[in-house]
């Protein structure tokens, strides 16, 4: 399969590839949709083991944002960037404000933001070369690092999925295993611990491991064990693909909540957990928080009504997974109908042009 035919393969609109070579700069930006607006979506720096890889990856990435931008309401299209790199030895502010440049190359149709190996501070020194740039520090006039918000969300989604499982939306008592503990995965088990909630982590990253073990007193167990945990909850707040055609006959669950992207390697995971009875919170669903956070960066940031609209994250929830159960489908389908719909329903509205300037 050529890049061209991966890129055609979910309908994307553009891809672009990033070079610096003063800087070693190597980033992939893809844009799926505009159909509902400029495509927004974080810049992931990761190691990946082979461009093909990073291409994959930011491809998937991509078209899950313009289903999360679209079944939470967003008049936002999906984009996601890649640099692929060790962040903690390749990372430099040269490296940094070059992929800057790139961004701005785009003139908003692709606007980043925080996502796996990058940091507000990042998009602070990112902001310098291109105003396309959003998640900033909050000295810098941003809503600051947007994973305590996106944990929100994503406890709200587990309430709303408790609720529809369980018949009952508190946390108290029950058991969730958490598989990442980095900057969202540890904000959510914070707030399951203040809600009495029983909690057992994993981390590929033993300082990450010790340090959350310090700071909650929780148990752990090795990282290719805790998806098999007997609870109530496996929560993927890693990187994705966790939930495939192996994992998913060793998972002893009832329901899946978690913050990762693209958590299914492919759709037909989604049955798989469907005809096994495990309620799966879809990935774009749940973990919105942070989207809709940054979002709010783009009307002057406000913090309470930014917390208002990631509250509305359970009623979400609850109405993906009624409509599964109504239309006897998998959640994870009728979440993308959903998202399809309204870009499809909404987007049309592009073709009635205000004015001649108009060229969104």
């Amino acid at each position: 399969m050529t890049v061209f035919d991966e890129v055609a393969a979910e309908g994307h609109e553009q891809v672009l590839f990033g070079y610096d070579k003063v800087s070693g700069l190597k980033a992939i930006i893809a844009i799926h949709s505009t159909a509902l607006g400029p495509a927004l979506g974080g810049t992931r720096f990761f190691p990946y083991e082979s461009e093909h890889d990073a291409l994959v990856d930011v491809l998937r990435l991509s078209q899950g944002m313009s289903y999360k931008a679209a079944a939470a309401g967003l008049d936002l299209g999906g984009g996601k960037a890649v640099i692929i790199g060790d962040p903690r030895e390749d990372k430099s502010e040269r490296l940094l404000r070059a992929y800057g440049r790139i961004v701005d190359s785009l003139q908003g149709r692709y606007i980043t933001a925080e996502d796996v190996g990058t940091t507000t501070h990042d998009l602070d020194i990112v902001r310098r070369e291109t105003r396309w740039a959003l998640g900033n520090s909050v000295a810098e006039g941003g809503a600051g690092d947007p994973s305590p918000i996106t944990a929100r969300g994503l406890f709200a989604a587990a309430r709303a999925i408790a609720e529809f499982v369980f018949g009952n939306s508190e946390l108290e008592g029950r058991t969730f295993a958490v598989q990442g503990v980095g900057k969202v995965g540890s904000a959510f088990v914070q707030l399951l611990i203040e809600a009495r909630a029983n909690v057992v982590i994993a981390d590929a990253y033993q300082p990450t491991l010790e340090a959350a073990v310090a700071k909650f007193g929780v148990d752990t167990v090795p990282i290719d064990e805790v998806h098999t945990l007997e609870c109530d909850f496996f929560s993927p707040c890693a990187l994705g693909a966790v939930l495939n055609e192996e994992t998913i006959p060793q998972l002893n669950c009832k329901a899946i909540v978690g913050s990762a992207n693209n958590q299914l390697a492919t759709d037909k995971d989604a049955e798989r957990l469907h005809e096994r009875g495990i309620v799966y919170g879809p990935d774009f669903v749940v973990n919105a928080g942070g989207l809709i956070n940054v979002y709010d960066e783009l009307h002057g940031y406000s913090k309470v009504r930014a917390l208002h609209r990631v509250d509305g994250i359970y009623d979400a929830t609850m109405r993906i997974l009624e409509t599964a159960r109504d239309q006897d489908i998998n959640p994870h389908m009728a979440a993308i109908h959903v998202a399809q719909e309204r870009i499809r329903d909404i987007g049309d509205l592009r073709r009635f042009r205000r004015s001649g300037d108009d060229r969104n």
